[in-house]
């Protein structure tokens, strides 16, 4: 806008300038400075300074535009100023990416005692690796319990395989034992605990850390033209129950073997 307005109050002065009556030359000396530009100021002139013209003096070319007129005498100063800050600008700007650096760096390290103390406040500790001498698999017992892993609970029975949120610091057949037991219980006593039982423990091995199932979260806004889909996958460490500790565990009967009664088969006449 301000452009077109220069263009225009240049054109109308020149057309006083080329115009025969010399009273309309002297419109020049009236006009406000503040719609001038230094380009205009520059052209203007040039042609006041044409012989066609000699008559018309402008006093309006040593004019300079200031925005602020509390401006300071010392220019050059507030030039200098203004490059300072500019270097302070960029020397923040590296310290932002030195942080950022530093926020992308790997997480810090733990020693076995913060290990020991984090893995304790989810409900679990880790033993060591598996052996070739451990059984693993051992016969059914009919003896429950249930146990807190972080914020889940889970029902689990000698054999069984459960999936919990990622365990940190174990990996794949390490021994486990889970010592968050809310409730032990079989087929001739229960044992409540407030709220846990200190002499009941459960035992487990790490088999497999894993992915879930993609589960997508889809957001919208009516009349907003906003939509949003997002997929996640919780990652899941698969446990298999082993032994069950701190309970009286009642013996199994074996199976007794029924013997089959002969049949006779009778033919039928027809």
């Amino acid at each position: 806008m301000a452009n077109r307005r220069c263009v225009q109050t240049l054109t109308r002065h020149l057309t006083y300038l080329l115009s025969p009556e010399p009273s309309s030359l002297h419109s020049l000396t009236s006009v406000s400075p503040q719609i001038l530009t230094p380009k205009l100021l520059n052209s203007l002139n040039a042609l006041t300074s044409s012989p066609k013209c000699p008559h018309i003096t402008t006093k309006i070319s040593s004019f300079h535009r200031n925005f602020c007129s509390n401006r300071p005498i010392n220019s050059d100063d507030d030039e200098e100023g203004s490059e300072e800050e500019t270097d302070d600008d960029d020397y923040d700007d590296d310290q932002d990416v030195e942080g950022l650096e530093s926020n992308s760096e790997p997480s810090r390290e733990y020693t076995p005692e913060e290990k020991e103390h984090e893995a304790a406040e989810i409900g679990y500790k880790v033993i060591g690796p598996l052996q070739k001498s451990d059984r693993v698999f051992k016969p059914y017992e009919p003896v429950f319990a249930i146990v807190q892993i972080g914020s889940h609970q889970f029902k689990v029975s000698n054999g069984d395989s459960i999936f919990t949120e990622k365990l940190k610091f174990c990996e794949v057949n390490d021994k486990l034992i889970l010592n968050k037991v809310l409730l032990l219980g079989s087929t001739s006593q229960t044992i409540i605990g407030r709220p846990i039982l200190p002499d009941a423990a459960v035992h487990a091995v790490v088999e497999e850390h894993a992915l879930d199932a993609k589960v997508l979260i889809f957001k919208k806004k009516r009349r907003k033209n906003y939509r949003r889909t997002r997929g996640h996958r919780q990652e899941l460490t698969k446990l298999r129950i082993t032994d069950i500790q701190g309970i009286e565990k009642p013996e199994v009967a074996p199976p007794l073997k029924t013997e089959k009664k002969g049949v006779k088969k009778v033919a039928v006449a027809a």
